[in-house]
This record gives structure tokens, C-alpha cells and sequence, in this order.
């Protein structure tokens, strides 16, 4: 595997540095979120590798997913701005940042440690089935789209 992932302890690393470097009044530079609102989606997004999330499949996701998904996942491309997301994952309302922001770190130790044995084998929204690799490089990949959008 040789994308960025959240099964590389470097890359948990360089993913939690840049998440502190976040503040709660940090400008986006796409989207509609704020910044605790992005860190309450992200971890939404890893509570679905893990399969406490499990959103069903998305028509469009059936359609187009497998050839979308062969794009999504290659080289170090980052994700594409205003990507659509999954209703579930969707985030409304006012949220503490600092208490978001602990949670999410301790969301990504949790990922990383436990490794391909904390990854669900339901089916992504979009893409539909993903192996416990394609979970890690998609979580990086989200998580790096996101704190971009804030600058981080």
C-alpha cells in the first residue's frame, strides 16, 4: 500500500499536527461548515470505516461508483472540493470545537491502532465496497480534503 493512510503511523502524525494547528475561527476556503461542524463530519466519516455509521448505498454510487472510485483512489490525488457526502454524515447546528476536536483525535488513534480489524465490510455509500486498505487511504484523503479546506 503505498498511499497515504491512516495505518501509517507517520501519516496519524502529520493528520493530528495539522488538526491542531486548526482554530475554531479558522476561515474555509470552500463549503459550507464551520470548522467545528468539518471535525464533527470527520468524525462521522470515521465512525463508518468502523461500522458504527452505515448509510445504505446511493443510487448514483451504483451507477458510477466503481469508475469513480478508481479515480478517487489513486496516486496522492486529493479529494475534489464540494465533494458530495452521505446524509448521514451531514452536520447541523452548533458544536463545541475543542470537545470536537478531542474526539476526533482520539477517533484517528483508535483507527490507526487498530488497524484492517476495526474496518467494516459494509459497503460505502458511493463506492460501494471497500477493502480495509481502501477504508485507511480514503480516511486520510478525507481527512486531508477537509483540514485544507480550512487552511490546515
Amino acid at each position: 500500500m503505498s498511499a497515504r493512510n491512516l495505518f501509517q503511523a507517520e501519516h496519524v502524525d502529520e493528520i493530528k499536527a495539522r488538526l491542531s494547528q486548526l482554530k475554531s475561527d479558522s476561515a474555509r476556503q470552500w463549503g459550507k461548515m464551520s470548522p467545528a461542524q468539518m471535525l464533527a463530519h470527520c468524525s462521522a466519516g470515521i465512525e463508518m470505516a468502523a461500522g458504527k455509521i452505515r448509510p445504505p448505498r446511493a443510487l448514483m454510487g451504483r451507477i458510477i461508483g466503481s469508475a469513480v472510485k478508481r479515480v478517487a483512489f489513486r496516486d496522492e490525488e486529493p479529494m475534489r472540493r464540494n465533494s458530495p457526502t452521505a446524509k448521514e454524515l451531514m452536520i447541523a447546528g452548533d458544536m463545541d470545537f475543542e470537545s470536537e476536536r478531542q474526539r476526533l483525535s482520539g477517533l484517528i488513534d483508535r483507527f490507526g491502532a487498530t488497524g484492517p480489524s476495526g474496518c467494516t465490510d459494509h459497503p460505502h455509500a458511493f463506492f460501494g465496497p471497500l477493502t480495509p486498505d481502501e477504508w485507511s487511504i480514503l480516511m486520510y484523503k478525507h481527512l486531508d480534503h477537509h483540514l485544507r479546506q480550512f487552511g490546515a
